[in-house]
This record gives C-alpha cells, structure tokens and sequence, in this order.
C-alpha cells in the first residue's frame, strides 16, 4: 500500500496529498501522522489538499479525527488549498472540522500555524518556522 509523505520543517509536519484519497489510505495517514508527531514533538501540522477533488464522509471524518488527534498530541492542524466544491461538500455533509484552521495555500497556511504555535507557547512566530 503507498503511503502518503510527511515531510518536519521545523517544529511542523507538511502532509501534501498528491492522490485520491482511498480509505485506506487515509486510515494510514492517520496513524503515520500521530506516530511521526509524537516521534518529533511536532507543534504544527498542515495537511495540503489542493489535489482532492471530491471529499466524502469517510475522508471529511478522517481530517476531523486527525486534527482530534493532534489536538491530544499537542499539536495545532492547518488545511490548505480546499477547492470550492470540497469546502460546499463538507458543508452539505454537516462536517465542521472542528479545531481545524484552514488557509488558502500553504505559506498563508505555514504563517497561521506559526502565529497558532507562537500564540500557544508565548513566542514570535518567526521563531518556530
């Protein structure tokens, strides 16, 4: 089975989903995300999701239980690149992703996770990205 890259830039893990999501595979990225951050201490993830077409319920769950997760691990969760026709999708599907900040891309995505980790710790967001 593939496995969707995590890749640490300083105190964050940048996921990029370059695919379809199955859901499999989003069920692999659950459990490769929460061991990698507890692995570096992670304080920050972005997850980029401009290549996702279509979201259905399991995978709208997914980013929900992921950010969850992150949340548990000390970490904050920034989406990114959500095209119109996801963000309308998980509306209709009741789906809030709840502790999830969303971005346009990802450096207006990487600057709020600096100022989320920044405000959370009492820093400069310079510092930690």
């Amino acid at each position: 089975m593939d496995r969707i890259p995590i890749l640490k830039m300083g105190s964050a893990l940048l996921v990029t989903i370059q695919v379809d999501m199955q859901d499999r595979l989003a069920m692999a990225l659950e459990e490769d995300l929460t061991t990698r951050i507890a692995q570096t201490g992670a304080r920050g993830v972005l997850i980029d999701i401009s290549s996702l077409e279509i979201v259905d319920s399991f995978i709208g769950r997914m980013l929900d239980s992921i950010a969850a997760v992150s949340r548990l691990l000390d970490a904050r969760t920034v989406v990114v690149g959500m095209r119109p026709a996801v963000a309308i999708t998980l509306v209709e599907l009741g789906l809030t992703l709840t502790g999830v900040a969303t971005a346009l891309d990802v450096e207006r995505g990487m600057a709020l996770l600096g100022e989320r980790i920044a405000g959370a710790e009492g820093f400069d967001a310079g510092d930690i990205l």
